[in-house]
């Protein structure tokens, strides 16, 4: 459940953009619509199913783990060495990942400020605890817990099945030149 304090804020947010209109200002966009992030949250941290671009790559070096989502294009660099978090927010937070037998643990806090996670819902709080898990050779089971006493009362935790596809990762452009937003902004003005 929401705590108390983020559904007077979502009511004043509903509130605002039935009186106002939500595209009259470049702060009122979601920062998925700003291409800051990306839309679903599925290119994550963490990540959830969407409608398209679901697609990820994940590789090993010596010294990181690097997932590179479909998705707004975001390689996420995770360090397996136990260097401490340097406190730098982020819009996609501060990883750090260990294994633990044969489970990718990857923890991650220090966000900027909202992501778009649940629709904007967790706030800088957010704190994400993701476990890879191979299940078979096709199959890797995906677990986050969230933490973010700011936005939900208890933590809570999913799971997401992932099947392997051999299909190469595309590019995904999100408003080449981000042109729409000054489109978008323009055509509220005129309202």
């Amino acid at each position: 459940p929401l705590t108390p304090e983020v559904q007077q804020r979502r009511a004043e947010l509903r509130e605002f953009n039935n009186q106002f209109g939500q595209y009259d200002n470049p702060e009122n966009l979601g920062l998925a619509l700003r291409c800051l992030t990306s839309f679903g949250s599925n290119a994550g941290p963490p990540m959830l199913p969407s409608a398209y671009n679901n697609n990820f790559q994940m590789f090993q070096t010596p010294d990181e783990v690097v997932i590179y989502n479909e998705m707004n294009h975001n390689p996420r660099v995770i360090p397996l060495d136990d260097r401490p978090y340097t406190g730098l927010r982020q819009w996609n937070g501060e990883s750090r990942g260990r294994w633990d037998g044969d489970t990718l643990v990857v923890e991650t806090k220090n966000f900027l400020r909202e992501t778009s996670f649940m629709r904007g819902g967790a706030s800088k709080d957010l704190e994400i605890t993701e476990r890879f898990t191979r299940e078979t050779t096709d199959i890797l089971i995906y677990e986050v817990t969230v933490t973010d006493p700011t936005t939900w009362m208890p933590p809570w935790t999913y799971q997401v099945p992932m099947q392997i596809n051999p299909d190469p990762i595309f590019e995904y452009a999100c408003h080449e030149g981000n042109y729409s937003m000054a489109v978008l902004l323009a055509g509220a003005l005129e309202q």
